[in-house]
């Protein structure tokens, strides 16, 4: 299919090196530009060895001079870059690994999710309602699994008859060009990635592509209660059949009763739910509008939301010390994240934040203090968050460990320690993972 195409790959990590293994397979004649240096790239010499030609320590101009049919851009590169923008600017496609897995694969149910929170829940919910009613499924994306990988795996460019579940992210969706799922969402909007993107309305907008190349055949979930997402939508109109889904009015998925109901049918009680926070009944809803649109009955929806106890880094329940109960919600990389875990627990909390900073603004969430009794800033944007949180117990410390170590020191029997960092991890972590991994290490290893 690609045998004879002359394709860039721009940047390795895992979603590079999975459009590479799929672009061999198809037989493509790939090219990799990577900025670390030869030394750093653990597959280099089993690349050149298979033919692909290596240019790395750097982005060459004479590189994007040349002319290739097209390029697959890893989403973390930014896309101002002037090599990007040149590419464009010479016609030349630049796709993301999703674009590319979907353009070669047959066929499938594409149940496509954006936002800028709840995604990994949803998604996640989404793909064990599928796997629970047997269905051939795949779970990839911002999620941590690249599509391509699952095209090679599953044979996606000769089998058809999958449902794919895709956490997308706005740098994954910038460069789609005819990526049509049969399903979207976009969950909520809020301020994000304002170190990446020109401005918040570009974010915003960016969100919207996930429905544009659906038809009257595919179906939209529309998030009632978010008026920032209704402008959007009005000022980009979604072509697919609109279902709706709220926690404050009519729809067509909704509470009443306290329950959850989908069009007049039950779904599930409130007391069965095991996973904390209003926001996460609203991430049940797209999971419930999901699989019933994709067929599944509502049986299987019901057991796998009753037993589902959420996602590791989301509010995670760590471990009670001394009458503390602590959480890791290592995964709040913005105000917007943290604001939502707040609000899931019933008393004030002890609250760890900071890390890398990226210019959020904290307006919003300094209206919280309420919900905070003490607070710990650490990180390069600990200082700034302290200053302007303004909660009248605050402390500023060098690292996150540094920060539980004093959370246990303040912490009486009862309180909740909550690591909701607001900010991306890395000043001190690779991501939100690692930082979430050694939170979780360390409140183990306390004595």
């Amino acid at each position: 299919m690609l045998k004879g195409k002359k394709v860039l790959v721009l940047g390795l990590a895992k979603s590079g090196q999975a459009a590479v293994e799929l672009l061999m397979a198809m037989h493509a004649t790939i090219t990799v530009n990577e900025f670390a240096t030869q030394d750093k790239i653990a597959c280099y010499d089993e690349y050149v060895a298979r033919g692909i030609e290596m240019v790395v320590g750097g982005h060459p101009a004479e590189l994007f001079e040349r002319d290739f049919d097209f390029v697959v851009k890893n989403p973390g590169i930014n896309y101002h870059k002037p090599f990007v923008l040149r590419l464009k600017e010479r016609g030349i496609p630049v796709y993301t690994e999703i674009e590319l897995a979907y353009q070669v694969s047959k066929p499938q149910n594409y149940i496509a999710i954006t936002g800028t929170n709840g995604k990994t829940t949803t998604v996640t919910l989404i793909n064990e309602i599928l796997k629970n009613a047997t269905r051939r499924v795949c779970l990839a994306g911002n999620v941590g699994i690249p599509l391509s990988k699952c095209v090679l795996e599953n044979d996606l460019c000769n089998q058809s008859g999958f449902d794919i579940v895709l956490e997308m992210s706005n740098f994954q969706l910038l460069d789609i060009a005819t990526f049509h799922p049969h399903i979207s969402t976009i969950i909520n909007l809020t301020p994000d990635h304002l170190d990446y993107m020109a401005s918040l309305d570009e974010y915003y907008a960016s969100k919207t592509r996930i429905y544009m190349n659906q038809n009257s055949d595919d179906y939209y979930l529309e998030n009632k209660d978010d008026p920032i997402l209704q402008e959007y939508l009005s000022r980009y109109p979604c072509p697919a059949q609109m279902i709706s889904f709220s926690l404050e009015q009519e729809a067509d998925c909704m509470l009443k009763e306290n329950a959850i109901y989908y069009q007049g049918e039950h779904i599930i009680d409130l007391d069965e739910i095991k996973i904390v926070g209003r926001h996460n009944l609203q991430n049940m809803m797209i999971a419930i509008c999901s699989c019933l649109l994709s067929g599944v009955d509502i049986p299987c929806i019901h057991d796998t939301l009753a037993s589902f106890t959420g996602v590791e880094h989301r509010i995670e329940f760590v471990r009670e010390y001394q009458g503390v109960k602590y959480y890791n919600d290592s995964k709040a990389t913005n105000t917007d994240a943290a604001i939502i875990a707040l609000k899931a627990f019933e008393k004030p909390v002890i609250l760890l934040m900071g890390g890398h900073e990226k210019g959020l603004d904290l307006t919003e969430m300094s209206t919280y203090q309420d919900h905070i009794s003490h607070l710990i800033c650490f990180g390069d944007a600990g200082k700034r968050f302290a200053e302007e949180m303004k909660c009248a117990h605050t402390e500023i410390v060098e690292h996150m460990k540094d920060a539980i170590i004093k959370a246990k020191e303040l912490a009486q029997d009862g309180d909740i320690v909550l690591l909701s960092p607001s900010t991306s991890s890395y000043d001190e972590f690779s991501g939100y993972e690692e930082r979430g991994n050694i939170f979780k290490q360390i409140v183990n290893d306390l004595k």
